[in-house]
Formats: C-alpha cells, structure tokens, sequence
C-alpha cells in the first residue's frame, strides 16, 4: 500500500498539551528534487524497536526552503548554544 506524504507548508509556535514520548526511533535525512527544480529537505523516520514487523518508514515530512529556513530558527532557538 502507498502512503502519500505532504510537505510542510508552513511551521509556527505550538499550544498543545505535550510530553516526551516514551520510545525512541532513527530518522534519516536526503534531499529530493521537485518537479519544478526546487530542491526539498526530506526527514523520514522509521518504527520503534517495538515494533512488531520489520523496520520501514512511518512518517515523512518534506521541508522548502522557507519551511527548513523557520524550522532552523525554531531549533536555533531552542538550542542557542
């Protein structure tokens, strides 16, 4: 079965309830050429340990150049060290 993935539109500040989540899972990082030329940040990240089948992707998020540009700030500000 395909799964089809968006790309990040946009990336703005949270309000929600959150908690660290309690497994932990390998993500992997490459660069993905759009159809008109542009070039995309693609994360994926793939099943925890638990995980009863083998390990295959379970999310992926593709970032423009302006989503990763927030995204950076985010991080930046996050981790300013």
């Amino acid at each position: 079965m395909l799964k089809v993935m968006a790309r990040v539109r946009s990336v703005s500040p949270g309000s929600q309830n959150v908690r660290v989540h309690p497994s932990e899972v390998d993500c992997t990082v490459q660069q993905v050429l759009a159809p008109d030329g542009s070039v995309l940040l693609q994360l994926s990240s793939f099943g925890s340990d638990s995980r009863a089948s083998e390990p295959k992707v379970s999310q992926t998020l593709q970032f423009s150049r302006d989503s990763a540009r927030r995204l950076r700030e985010y991080i930046n500000q996050t981790f300013p060290e």
